[in-house]
């Protein structure tokens, strides 16, 4: 299986290759301007930019959380904009260990495009092995691109209890319910095992080797094919850090719960566990050879 990540010195020889575009994704929930900011005073040249609410993320239809999952419309319009053609190879990079990134390589993959890649390690890796930069706004000619949405990769709040394994990537404090910085409602949904995003890194950013995000994410599935569990975090964007490492392991790509916690405690008549994860609190759904429901 080929990687999904690519490193800085295999891509720098591939900036002027027409066929390859760069996106930079850097993002701050804190300051919803900053990464366009950071982008303008310095970028990987010939990079493009992607923000992460206002185009990797949509109008509230599949879901109301935080990031809603764009509609295939809208993932048109951006990719077209950005430049993305059929065989164009696209690289995601920001500066916060690679969720950012790791979304719109998603994204990507959802809409039908698997010509998609995120640079290990992101700005910081770039920058430190002395890669080309620019600054101010670079655009590449528009494209039209067509969206082939993979539906089957996406699960909506009324799913969820039939998940055979339901993977959460935030930190382990707001999965236990002793912190919540960002939601209104503190804790996990029942069932869920803790696989928090950061644990797939390096102290550097960049990603653990494949074996050993392979054990660690067999561990978590305790059984379940990776093809059969979902993943969510908050809002859908870190939950594809943990795809991403699932697909950098080796293992099939699960699916993403894109809504994720802010949309599951939109409804207030949905359940929420808090504390440690006993014996009780584990997956409800079918046992591993039972018939999916349709």
């Amino acid at each position: 299986m080929t990687s999904p990540l690519i490193g800085p010195d295999d891509l720098a020889p591939r900036l002027d290759d027409p066929s390859w575009l760069v996106v930079d994704c850097r993002y701050d929930l804190k300051d919803l301007e900053a990464g366009r900011r950071a982008y303008r005073e310095s970028h990987v040249a010939g990079a493009v930019y992607a923000d992460c609410l206002h185009d990797l993320s949509g109008p509230p239809v599949t879901d109301r959380g935080r990031h809603p999952l764009p509609t295939p419309g809208a993932l048109e319009r951006t990719f077209s904009r950005l430049g993305v053609g059929p065989a164009t190879t696209v690289v995601g990079y920001d500066a916060s260990g690679g969720p950012y990134a790791a979304r719109l390589w998603w994204l990507l993959q959802y809409a039908g495009h698997d010509r998609a890649l995120a640079l290990d390690g992101g700005w910081q890796a770039w920058h430190a092995a002395g890669g080309p930069v620019r600054a101010g706004e670079e655009s590449r000619e528009a494209t039209t691109f067509r969206a082939r949405p993979r539906r089957e990769r996406v699960v909506t709040a009324d799913a969820v209890p039939a998940q055979r394994r339901l993977v959460d990537a935030r930190e382990a404090v707001r999965f236990r319910g002793e912190q919540e910085p960002i939601d209104a409602v503190a804790g996990r949904i029942p069932g869920a095992v803790n696989r928090p995003w950061k644990e797939n890194l390096e102290p550097d950013g960049r990603f653990k080797p494949p074996a050993v995000l392979r054990a660690a994410f067999e561990q978590a599935l305790a059984g379940t094919p990776a093809d059969g569990a979902a993943v969510y975090c908050g809002s859908g964007v870190t939950a594809c850090h943990d795809v991403l490492a699932m697909v950098v392991a080796g293992l099939p790509m699960p699916k993403l719960y894109a809504g994720s916690w802010s949309d599951w405690i939109s409804d207030p008549g949905r359940p929420v566990s808090t504390g440690d994860d006993p014996p009780s609190d584990r997956p409800s759904g079918p046992p591993p050879n039972a018939p999916r429901p349709r």
